[in-house]
Order: C-alpha cells, then sequence, then structure tokens
C-alpha cells in the first residue's frame, strides 16, 4: 500500500500583503513589481518547480472600509487589497507552466451561472485542466453595494443562491458533449448539433437557457474549492468542495473541522477522499530554531497593532476599534463577516484564557523554525488526521515561498509525505492521486 500524501495549495494577493499586514515593510519584501507581469509569472514557476499543486487569489471586491469608518486605514497601514483582477494575470501563470493549478475567487451572490461558467470554462481550456474556482458567498455590505445592492443578504439565502448557481454551472459545463466536434471537411461538418443541449435551469434565484459556446473542457468543470465554516457553510462544502481550506487555531480545532466534514459528505453521498481538507499556514524560516525566533520577533515588529485590528475588522465584519467584546461584535455584525475567522479568535480567545479584545489583535499564528521544525510540525498535523494537506500563505513575499520551495519542500519529500512529480495532466488528477 502507497504512503499517504499530503497536498499543498499556495494563497496569493495581487498585492504585496496578505495576512500579515506589516509584512510588504521588510526590507526584503518586493513592492517595485506589483504590476509587472513577471511577479506573477516567477511566483508561478518557483511553486510548480516544488511541486505544488495549486495556486489561488484570495479575492475581495472592492476596499475593505469597515474599520474606522472608511478605507483610510486599509490603505494607509497596507490592508489586503487586491490591486489586479486575478482573472487577468492567471493567464500569465498559465503561459509559464504546464501542471500547476490556477484558481479564482468568485462569488456566487453577485456573478451570473452563466458569467461565471464561460469564464471558468474558457480557462480550463486554455490550462489544459488546471482550473480551480474558489466559490464564495461574499460577506461584506462593501461589496454588496459596489454590485447595486443595499446589503449584503443573510447567510442562508446567499448559501441557498449558491446552490443554484452551482447547479446551473455544472448544467452549463455539460451542455456539450465530449465528442460534439466532427470537423469532417469533405462532409461540411463542423459540430455535430445532436452532442449539444440547451440547460433550461431554473430555480428561485437563478435561470439560464444555456447551452455555452464552450465546448467541454478537459475537467468538464473546475475543482470546486470553498472555506465556510458556518453550519450552513459547511454543508455547502459537504455537497460541493473538493478542496476545503480553513483557518483553525490549534490542532485540536482542524482536527474537529475535518471530521466534522469529512461526516457530513456521507450523507451527499460522497466518498470522504472526495475532498481535501487544508488548513492555512505561514512560515518563517531560519538556519537554527533561534534564529527563526529572531526572525519571527522582527517581522511582528513591523506589525503596526491598528493594522491587525483593521485585518480582523474587516474579517469578522464589525469595527473592532469600537466593538470590544464578543456580544457587541455579533450585534455589530449583521450578515456580515466570515464564520472561520469568527472562530478563530473565539478559540484563541478560550485556549489562552484572554479576552475577546486581546485575542482579536494578535495576529494569525505562525510556524516558526528550521524547515526540519517546520516539517515536524506539518507532518504532525498530517498524520493525526487533522488535515490532507496545507494552504501556504505568505509573509514577506516572495522570499516566504521560495525559502519554502527549496527548504521544506525537500524535507517533506525526504519524509515520502510529498510528491516528487505530479502525477496527473489536471488539476482533479494531481488530486486524486498525489
Amino acid at each position: 500500500m502507497s504512503q499517504r500524501r499530503m497536498h499543498l495549495v499556495a494563497y496569493l494577493k495581487t498585492g504585496p500583503t496578505a495576512n500579515h499586514p506589516g509584512a510588504w515593510r521588510h526590507p526584503e519584501a518586493a513592492l517595485h513589481d506589483i504590476f509587472a507581469p513577471e511577479r506573477y509569472e516567477h511566483i508561478a514557476r518557483v511553486l510548480e518547480e516544488a511541486r505544488f499543486d495549486a495556486c489561488f487569489f484570495a479575492d475581495l471586491f472592492g476596499l475593505a472600509d469597515i474599520h474606522g469608518g472608511g478605507f483610510g486605514a486599509n490603505l494607509r497601514l497596507g490592508g489586503q487589497i487586491s490591486y489586479l483582477d486575478p482573472l487577468v494575470v492567471l493567464p500569465l501563470m498559465a503561459r509559464v507552466t504546464k501542471h500547476l493549478g490556477l484558481g479564482a475567487t468568485l462569488s456566487t451572490t453577485f456573478l451570473h451561472p452563466y458569467h461565471l461558467a464561460r469564464t471558468l470554462a474558457s480557462l480550463d481550456l486554455l490550462t489544459g485542466g488546471r482550473m480551480a474556482w474558489n466559490i464564495v458567498t461574499s460577506a461584506t455590505d462593501l461589496e454588496a453595494r459596489n454590485f447595486g445592492m443595499d446589503g449584503i443578504p443573510a447567510k442562508d439565502e446567499r448559501y441557498d443562491r449558491a446552490d443554484e448557481v452551482v447547479e446551473a454551472c455544472i448544467a452549463l459545463w455539460e451542455s456539450w458533449q465530449e465528442d460534439a466536434f466532427v470537423m469532417d471537411r469533405e462532409a461540411g461538418v463542423f459540430i455535430d448539433p445532436s452532442k449539444v443541449r440547451h440547460t433550461d435551469f431554473e430555480g428561485r434565484w437563478v435561470k439560464t437557457r444555456g447551452p455555452l459556446s464552450i465546448p467541454r473542457t478537459p475537467q468538464v468543470r473546475p475543482v470546486l474549492m470553498q472555506a465556510g465554516s458556518s453550519d450552513r457553510g459547511r454543508d455547502f462544502a459537504a455537497r460541493w468542495a473538493e478542496l476545503v481550506f480553513c483557518t483553525p487555531h490549534g490542532k485540536a480545532d482542524a482536527i474537529a473541522i475535518y471530521d466534522d466534514l469529512k461526516a457530513r459528505m456521507a450523507k451527499f453521498g460522497r466518498p470522504p477522499d472526495a475532498c481535501k481538507i487544508m488548513p492555512s499556514f505561514a512560515v518563517v524560516l531560519g538556519e537554527t530554531d533561534a534564529i527563526a525566533q529572531e526572525k519571527y520577533a522582527y517581522l511582528q515588529s513591523l506589525l503596526d497593532p491598528e493594522a491587525q485590528l483593521m485585518v480582523h475588522s474587516a474579517l469578522l465584519g464589525a469595527d473592532l476599534s469600537k466593538h470590544r467584546t464578543a456580544e457587541t461584535l455579533a450585534a455589530a455584525q449583521g450578515h456580515q463577516g466570515i464564520s472561520g475567522s469568527t472562530d478563530r479568535v473565539m478559540q484563541l480567545m478560550r485556549q489562552e484564557g484572554i479576552s475577546f479584545a486581546e485575542a482579536a489583535q494578535k495576529p494569525r499564528g505562525l510556524l516558526v523554525g528550521t524547515a526540519r521544525t517546520v516539517a515536524d510540525q506539518l507532518e504532525d498535523y498530517f498524520t493525526s488526521g487533522a488535515c490532507d494537506g496545507f494552504i501556504i500563505w505568505p509573509t514577506v513575499f516572495p522570499r516566504m515561498f521560495e525559502e519554502f520551495c527549496r527548504l521544506v519542500v525537500p524535507e517533506l519529500q525526504r519524509r515520502g509525505l510529498f510528491r516528487k512529480e505530479y502525477a496527473g495532466a489536471t488539476l482533479r488528477e494531481n488530486l486524486a492521486r498525489a
């Protein structure tokens, strides 16, 4: 029996800052090339050389404006901003890679299924079957207002709509049979019209006649990613997701999420291995553990306390400069906020015995140490039944990814925990075969 191997996926932003809002201030953080194609081509090559399954771009459809009642702090302090549309960047990365999966974050709340299906099918064809769709229902009023709505709908309504949008997209992706192309010059038949059909999808929230003008793709549909942590979000993930990323505070919380999601899949008739569950981490590496701790201390010194509060305000959906307890937060959130982020702060508060306000000001945990020490921690999570692999997000970009790929990946490979070569031609095949 072959050894079980972990999966690795990179979390990216089209900008210099991810979940650590002080990392852009590091002298080795690249700031000069945010708008240069070479930036994105380089990181794609680095990740593929290390045999990562995929990368995906996290996205927000606007400027976070919850903290302090406006977007000023987010701009001034270097918040997590999408300076470019990832759908424009991903084709650049596809051109310089052959195996790396490529993911886009797209909202079912704002975008029509025909548009979603058409865009993702086009990219899946052009990449030879390497696309992933990070399905979000969105979680902020600012995004809703940018799309002409008064505010974000309630969570259950967003997920009800999302179910229909995914159903409609699948119907559109399947509107062409695999053998529709004839291309018979002598007979004068290019496509057999009997192999293409209308979808005629109509639900409560969306409808689309179809078919797509785009033929069936190598994967038929992109790999479906999701990160919902609420009860309704977990049901959605159990029904549709092939890759779930989560942000637990510790291993016990990761195991609880893992067991819950795998159990929920059964009621949708899905085997547990059909979905890979992956907690997210960043790393700080050093030649020794002591050096790594010094590097970590320096990185943390670049973190403005208000910047960390600003990040959590955006994730939790309420202004944490005003709301300092869990009770006032819940009252202020309304329909906003990401459940997984709220859960992580609450887990931190309980486990460390600190106040909600103190927990909300703490940055997300990092793995700190030598390549061997970090590999030990990843192996512990993986072999303890906490995950199927990991989402790796950057601190200092691109240095952190370069170091992880050069130092940690070979250590995981030496232990037989990670692939040395890609096993399949498509992203779905690589997720299945590791």
